[in-house]
C-alpha cells in the first residue's frame, strides 16, 4: 500500500527525536557500553529501593535490583522490551495478522492515547471521517476540534451495517477518487467491533469481511478500537479486523484497562510500520513513553502467569461481566417492560436503552435523574449531531452491585413515568 495520503503534513514533518533514539540504544548495547549520550538519571539517587505487589491469589510480584531500576527509569518510546515481546507474541497467537512481517506494536498510555495520536496523524480540518453511529463519545471528543464532516453509518443489533456503509460512500464518491490528491474521499473508518460502547453489539465475522472489502474498494484505513475484545460473551471470540488484514490497512487499538487495571494506563497499537512509526514520533515529543513502572509490573505479571494464565484471568473477567449483564437484563425486564426496549449486549459493559414515549432523554437525565438517585448517560452524547433529540440512554453494568442495579432501574422506571406525564402536560 501507498500510505502517503493517510499522513497529514504536520505528522509527515515529524522526525525522530535524537535523544529518544539514543535512549533506545541504551537497551540494545552490550554490558560494557559506556553510555554518555543522554541525561538519564542515576538510579542510585532514586529513593525507592524495591516494591512488592500482592495478587488476589496471595502470590506476590517483587520488583528489585535491575527490575526496579527499569521500572523507575526512562525507557524506549516503543515500550519496555520484555513487555513488547510478550504483547507481540500475544497478538500473533490471538490474531495471526497476515501482514505480520510489516507490523509494529507500540505501547501507549492507554488505548485512547494511541487512538488520539492516530487521528492526529491523519486528520485535517473539515476532513470526511466515517464512524459507526452511535459512536463512543471519547472518539467524538477527539474528532470534533477538526470540525469534521461526519459520515455516520447506522448500526443494528449486529453492529455496523455493511450495505449502509457502501451506500454512504457510493452516494458521494467513486473508488477511483482515492487516486486524486484533490479528492475529499474519506481516509478513515472508525469502528468499535466487539461489545461496542455504547450499544454492546458485536459485528459478526461475515459483516467484518464485507466491511473490510468495502475498505479495500475505497482505500480506507480501518481504526479497530477494540477495548472490549476480551469481554465478548460468546464462547468463541470473533476474529478481528487485524486477523483479516491482507493489505496492511488496519490499525488496531487494544487496552489492558478492562482486564488488568484502568489506572495503570496501558494500551497498545498494532498496525503497519509506516503508520505506527509517526505515532511513535508523536509520543517521543509528548509523553516520551508509557509509564515504565506500569510496563514492568505488567511484564512481571505476564511472566509469572504465562499466556495461558493471562487468558484464564480474562475468562474469569468475561464471566463476571456476563453475570452482571444478566442481572441488569433481569432488572430491565422487571422495571422497564412497556417503558423501554433494548437489545441483549453481546459484550462490553453497557446496555443501550430506548425509551418508548420519551423523545429526548437528555433533559430527563441531566435535569431530573439525580433527584431519583439514578444517573445514566443520555444518548445524544454518542451522536455525531448532539443537537438532535435522542430517545436512547446508556446504562453501565460494570460497577454497581446486583441490589443497586435493581434499585437503580426501579428509580429509572419512576423517572420515565414522571417524564411521560410531564410531556403530556406540556
Amino acid at each position: 500500500m501507498n500510505y502517503t495520503r493517510f499522513i497529514n503534513g504536520l505528522s509527515a514533518a515529524r522526525k525522530p527525536s535524537p535523544i529518544r533514539e539514543m535512549t533506545k540504544l541504551l537497551t540494545q548495547g552490550s554490558p560494557d557500553l559506556v553510555f554518555l549520550a543522554s541525561g538519564v538519571p542515576n538510579p542510585s539517587m532514586f529513593p525507592f529501593q524495591g516494591a512488592s505487589v500482592t495478587l488476589r491469589d496471595g502470590s506476590t510480584i517483587q520488583l528489585e535490583g535491575k527490575t526496579i531500576n527499569d521500572a523507575l527509569q526512562y525507557g524506549p518510546t516503543q515500550g519496555y522490551g520484555p513487555l513488547l515481546a510478550q504483547l507481540k507474541e500475544m497478538q500473533q497467537k490471538l490474531h495471526s495478522p497476515p501482514c505480520w512481517t510489516n507490523t509494529e506494536v507500540l505501547i501507549t498510555n492507554g488505548s485512547q492515547d494511541g487512538l488520539c495520536k492516530a487521528f492526529e496523524m491523519m486528520m485535517n480540518l473539515n476532513d470526511h471521517v466515517i464512524v459507526q453511529e452511535p459512536v463512543y463519545a471519547g472518539t467524538l471528543a477527539i474528532l470534533n476540534p477538526y470540525k469534521p464532516q461526519y459520515v455516520p453509518v447506522q448500526c443494528d443489533a449486529n453492529g455496523l451495517i455493511p450495505e449502509e456503509l457502501r451506500r454512504s460512500l457510493e452516494s458521494k464518491w467513486k473508488s477511483e477518487d482515492t487516486q486524486s490528491s484533490k479528492s475529499d474521499v474519506p481516509k478513515v473508518l472508525y469502528v468499535n467491533p466487539a461489545g461496542a460502547n455504547p450499544t454492546g453489539v458485536s459485528i459478526p465475522l461475515s459483516r467484518r469481511q464485507e466491511i473490510y472489502q468495502i475498505a479495500k474498494d475505497f482505500d480506507l484505513i480501518i481504526f479497530e478500537d477494540d477495548p472490549y475484545y476480551f469481554l465478548q460473551f460468546d464462547k468463541e471470540r470473533t476474529p478481528s479486523f487485524l486477523s483479516l488484514d491482507t493489505d496492511g490497512r488496519v490499525i488496531r487499538f487494544d487496552s489492558l484497562s478492562k482486564v488488568l487495571s484502568s489506572g495503570i494506563r496501558l494500551g497498545y497499537v498494532t498496525g503497519p510500520r509506516e503508520l505506527v512509526e509517526p505515532i511513535t514520533y508523536h509520543m517521543q515529543v509528548s509523553v516520551l513513553h508509557a509509564s515504565s513502572l506500569s510496563q514492568v509490573l505488567v511484564s512481571e505479571l505476564l511472566k509469572q502467569w504465562g499466556q495461558e494464565g493471562f487468558l484464564g484471568h480474562v475468562d474469569r473477567v468475561q464471566k463476571f461481566y456476563s453475570q452482571q449483564r444478566e442481572i441488569m437484563l433481569k432488572a430491565a425486564e422487571t422495571h422497564l417492560t412497556g417503558l423501554a426496549e433494548w437489545n441483549i449486549p453481546q459484550g462490553g459493559m453497557f446496555l443501550w436503552i430506548k425509551c418508548l414515549e420519551v423523545s429526548d432523554t437528555r433533559p430527563m437525565i441531566m435535569d431530573r435523574a439525580l433527584k431519583k438517585d439514578v444517573i445514566l448517560l443520555p444518548g445524544r452524547e454518542f451522536m455525531t449531531d448532539p443537537s438532535q433529540p435522542c430517545p436512547y440512554m446508556r446504562a453501565s453494568f460494570s460497577l454497581a452491585s446486583p441490589e443497586n442495579i435493581d434499585r437503580g432501574f426501579r428509580n429509572l422506571a419512576q423517572l420515565i413515568r414522571e417524564e411521560i406525564e410531564l410531556t403530556k402536560k406540556v
